[in-house]
């Protein structure tokens, strides 16, 4: 285990927001949590947990130890009849394991493609994708407590999934509260993935790229490259405009509520789910508000995509945006759609 001091973090998290950690531990496998935890120092220390930074936003340099994730692996545990079972390390990139899937002829994961970020951050955020949830494709999971160095392993049903949430980003109200925020660190996941395959083309622009394509029944490849396309068509790569990807969650509201907005709104962009509630496209709402384009200090709202916030300046230090001015720029969006829609946008980013 090696403690490296005053480590830039602008390398790690896809806006390039620069900030420094006073500490950083690698964590490779089970046995440098360990062997952290074995040292009464970093044992007592606040802890972050990094895994691909696509996912947070910087206000300022970091002081709690900074545990970068960075445990590989992938493996195909179990090929069932009615299924596939496959493992990856926490700090693999998840663009990467739903490629390999696909290499290994195991469809399932292929509307998930080109989220960013790595495996061990998927089930905190449950990401989802046209029509495909995290949860939707979940088997297992081990994590080791950074209490007590103890490894422990949590199947679907005790990860408290959500839109965008889980069990993992909640902290423990109480001793015998199932909170995990801060208190563990995932190592592995493992996906379910049904067989027979079956496609998600419940989106429009998946729908529009199989007319246009004369295909009435797409392989999972086919479904793969549709999705690639579509993403970087709508959003920036973050190497070259630094983003954290959609910066806030579709709201929800009831019909009720829907229809109101419908009745001031005719144009807005909604969809109905499962249990009754009506999904609003947070990207209509605020290019609605005429934010798309617009910028404060040095952050933005992409041009192409107004669910996306954006530092043009990542390549020059001199006109990178700051933490603070990605947040003060979405608390802004945040009044302009309170204030026409009277509903709240909730970010989706950890702001750190």
């Amino acid at each position: 285990m090696l403690v490296e001091n005053n480590v830039a973090l602008r390398p790690y998290n896809t806006f390039g927001i620069v900030a420094r950690a006073h500490r950083l531990v690698r964590i490779s496998g089970e046995d440098d949590v360990r062997a952290l935890l074995a040292d009464p120092d970093l044992a007592a220390a606040p802890k972050f947990v990094l895994g691909g930074g696509s996912n947070i936003v910087l206000t300022g340099d970091v002081r709690p130890l900074v545990l970068k994730v960075e445990v590989r692996g992938r493996r195909v545990v179990e090929a069932a009849e009615r299924h596939w079972v496959v493992e990856a390390g926490a700090g693999e990139g998840w663009h990467d394991i739903v490629a390999w899937t696909l290499s290994q002829g195991i469809p399932g994961l292929e509307n998930l493609a080109l989220i960013p970020g790595t495996v061990g951050a998927s089930p905190v955020q449950n990401i989802g994708a046209y029509g495909v949830e995290l949860q939707d494709r979940f088997h297992s999971l081990d994590a080791i407590d950074l209490q007590t160095g103890r490894l422990f392993t949590l199947y679907a049903g005790q990860c408290g999934f959500g839109y965008r949430d889980s069990i993992f980003k909640h902290a423990a109200a109480g001793p015998h509260d199932l909170g995990l925020a801060g208190r563990a660190l995932i190592l592995r996941v493992r996906f379910l993935l049904p067989r027979p395959w079956k496609p998600e083309l419940g989106y429009l622009e998946l729908e529009r790229r199989r007319a246009e394509a004369g295909v009435d029944d797409p392989t999972s490849q086919q479904i793969f490259d549709w999705i690639c396309e579509i993403r970087r068509a709508k959003l920036p790569d973050p190497k070259v405009v630094g983003n954290a990807g959609s910066f806030f969650k579709n709201p929800t509201v009831s019909p009720d509520q829907c229809a109101d907005i419908i009745a001031r709104e005719p144009k807005i962009v909604h969809y109905p789910m499962p249990d009754g509630s009506i999904k609003l496209a947070a990207g209509w709402l605020i290019d609605a508000c005429g934010w798309k384009g617009k910028s404060v200090g040095h952050a933005a709202v992409y041009e192409k995509q107004a669910l996306v916030l954006v530092n043009p300046g990542v390549a020059d230090p001199a006109t990178c945006a700051t933490g603070g001015e990605v947040m003060t720029l979405a608390k802004a969006i945040q009044t302009s759609v309170y204030e026409r829609f009277g509903i709240l946008l909730e970010p989706e980013p950890v702001v750190v």
